[in-house]
């Protein structure tokens, strides 16, 4: 049963041409048909890889001396008349060495995008790193100085998508306006943990960028976890407000952080992560239904501070770089389709074993109430009816069969 279950999971990953170099704590946004990959620990180098073609192209070099736990994300053009639709921009701030940097990126496959970028690079900087300045020209530093952005992870929001929401050691959430340049909100995460190379996502309902609830107030709502920490963040446009609301966290990433994830639309997925032990599992967290899973089949090695990102198609992740169990920074590039994991006999969780501990519940509970009334049997086949209805619907019930569980016993 074992060689057939790692025979599955290498079926579940593909793999693909290695990186030029090794890398971990990187960082890789997702530009139409390539995977920008954006400087490691001790790897000032960005390359392209296209998932077409299965290539890698040097793009250019970080000109900061030291990357450790930095941050890029992809601005969001507003008002692009005069913009050019072939270029985007990249932000890269934070980590033990703060910097802020932006590039001005035209693709490398393209002949003829290069040769114009060519002809601008001296005038425009295309792809090249370099500081990130204001309206007028002036250097901007994203940080305040006295904090630690060393394995921050951030997000772009807000009604026009001109906040950045950036989270940090040790349990720091700030706000920036790309807009003003200028800090508008801070404040403390409710933790129990040092918060740092963690997951930090948008929620689907944002849409672009706002969720208009009955009061016409515009929320950004976002989802962190990192080791037995998790928390729903709501933003308040209009008030400038913060909420947190606890969610729950499934025993076997409790202890982890360093994790590869990607949100795909209502699920969050987990592949691997670090905390004293090397971790090769895969999990999945439903935002709708609050609830984990964990699948039986895993990474094909343990990997930590790998990045996960998912193609322009939304149907392959790509699983890239990391660590492995000998603290052995790997070159290994890998995929594997959404669709494999939204198979329900991957599933750790035994929806047999589940079945028959509800149903032990039932014969405990019932047996009182068979002594109350004769429509006891009936009731009984009713309500196994209804569970078995719900186990072929969906697959993350836990939370909510505790609470049924509750309220039977109450009604008992």
């Amino acid at each position: 049963m074992g060689n057939q279950n790692a025979s599955h999971t290498s079926t579940l990953f593909q793999s693909l041409k290695e990186l030029p170099i090794p890398f971990w704590q990187h960082q890789c946004i997702l530009n139409k048909d390539e995977l920008l990959i954006c400087g490691g620990w001790n790897q000032k180098n960005c390359y392209s890889y296209h998932t077409l073609k299965n290539k890698y192209k040097f793009i250019c070099k970080y000109p900061t001396d030291t990357l450790l736990g930095h941050c890029v994300v992809k601005l969001v053009e507003n008002g692009n008349n005069n913009k050019d639709i072939n270029q985007i921009t990249l932000l890269s701030f934070g980590g033990f060495y703060k910097h802020t940097l932006m590039m001005k990126y035209v693709s490398v496959w393209n002949e003829n995008k290069m040769n114009k970028s060519k002809k601008l690079k001296t005038s425009n900087n295309y792809n090249e790193w370099i500081p990130f300045t204001d309206n007028h020209n002036n250097p901007i530093i994203i940080g305040r100085y006295e904090d630690n952005y060393w394995g921050a992870r951030a997000v772009i929001g807000g009604s026009n998508s001109h906040l950045l929401f950036i989270t940090y050691r040790d349990k720091n959430i700030s706000i920036f306006n790309l807009n003003t340049f200028q800090f508008i909100k801070h404040d403390t995460l409710p933790a129990d943990n040092v918060i740092f190379y963690h997951c930090f996502v948008s929620t689907p309902e944002n849409g672009q960028g706002q969720k208009m609830i009955k009061t016409n107030k515009k929320i950004y709502e976002m989802i962190l976890f990192c080791k037995n920490t998790g928390l729903s963040i709501e933003y308040d446009e209009d008030n400038n407000t913060l909420q947190f609301h606890q969610l729950p966290i499934c025993d076997d990433i409790e202890p982890l952080f360093a994790y590869a994830y990607v949100r795909i639309n209502d699920i969050i997925l987990f592949f691997g992560g670090y905390n004293h032990i090397y971790s090769k599992l895969v999990c999945q967290y439903s935002i709708q239904e609050k609830t984990w899973i964990t699948f039986k089949h895993t990474l094909p090695i343990p990997l930590y501070h790998c990045i996960g990102i998912l193609n322009k198609n939304n149907n392959c992740i790509h699983i890239i770089g990391g660590n492995n169990d000998k603290h052995i920074t790997v070159s290994t590039h890998m995929k594997t389709k959404i669709s494999e994991w939204r198979n329900a006999s991957n599933l750790v969780i035994s929806i047999f074993n589940t079945f028959v501990i509800f149903y032990f519940f039932i014969i405990k509970y019932d047996y009182i109430l068979l002594y109350k009334t004769e429509q006891s049997n009936n009731e009984i086949r009713l309500i196994i009816q209804y569970w078995i209805q719900i186990l072929k619907i969906k697959l993350g019930w836990i939370d909510s069969f505790d609470k049924i569980i509750i309220k039977y016993i109450r009604i008992s």
